[in-house]
């Protein structure tokens, strides 16, 4: 930790993902995005990063819980005909995959009541798990994620989940501008356009830290374990 100007910092990673101010936000990992089933897929859009990180999110995720760090998971959603839908998010919304989109409407996808809106399997809530439902990429935005984290005493978020560019980049952004220090778990996100995402993680290197899923398991695991020592 350093000071400055009488303000203390962490300054290393064990002190940021201390479990005991720490939670792991999980983004978006539903159907409609990582599922070979999903709106997505359909489309055609090549969902193979999902496929690698899924199991090194789901690791994460496991020793979050094991180790008794909060976890909280973001649901995308959409509400019926668009009523949460503006006209300049239906803009950003054709924006986006408009090679895969071609001529069709603006997409629908992780609207409640389809089986897209659902999470992937291995990222279901336990129960009494909090879950935050969201209508733009950020977790933040029009939610009550940051009353939950501050009625918990959370200083640091680690932030997991998809898309990389997308809603990912879009959260840590909000959490650092809401006072949180933020710590990407660079092999937990993911993309369905590699390009972006190294872009991203590019961008969010210079103002976050990242680190591996496994060194983050590790601190959890090492302080779980001096705490049993005492």
């Amino acid at each position: 930790m350093i000071v400055v100007d009488g303000k203390s910092v962490f300054s290393d990673l064990s002190e940021l993902v201390d479990p005991s101010h720490t939670a792991l936000l999980v983004i978006d990992m539903q159907c409609d995005f990582v599922e070979e089933n999903g709106v997505f897929a359909d489309m055609g859009i090549n969902l193979s990063m999902y496929g690698e990180a899924k199991p090194k999110m789901k690791n994460l995720l496991h020793i979050a819980r094991q180790e008794g760090v909060l976890v909280i998971h973001l649901k995308n959603t959409a509400l019926p005909d668009r009523m949460s839908d503006s006209p300049a998010q239906i803009r950003f919304n054709l924006k986006m995959h408009n090679g895969f989109r071609g001529s069709a409407p603006s997409l629908q996808y992780t609207v409640p009541g389809t089986p897209g809106f659902d999470f992937a399997p291995g990222f279901e809530p336990l129960a009494g798990e909090l879950v935050v439902q969201k209508f733009r990429s950020s977790g933040f935005w029009g939610t009550n994620l940051d009353m939950i984290l501050r009625s918990n005493g959370i200083k640091t978020v680690v932030v997991t989940g998809c898309t990389t560019e997308g809603c990912v980049e879009s959260t840590a952004r909000d959490a650092m501008f809401s006072d949180y220090f933020v710590v990407i778990a660079e092999d937990c996100v993911a993309s369905d356009d590699r390009e972006q995402h190294e872009a991203s993680l590019l961008l969010m290197k210079h103002r976050f830290d990242l680190a591996n899923g496994s060194a983050i398991e590790k601190i959890w695991e090492q302080s779980q374990s001096h705490s049993e020592g005492e």
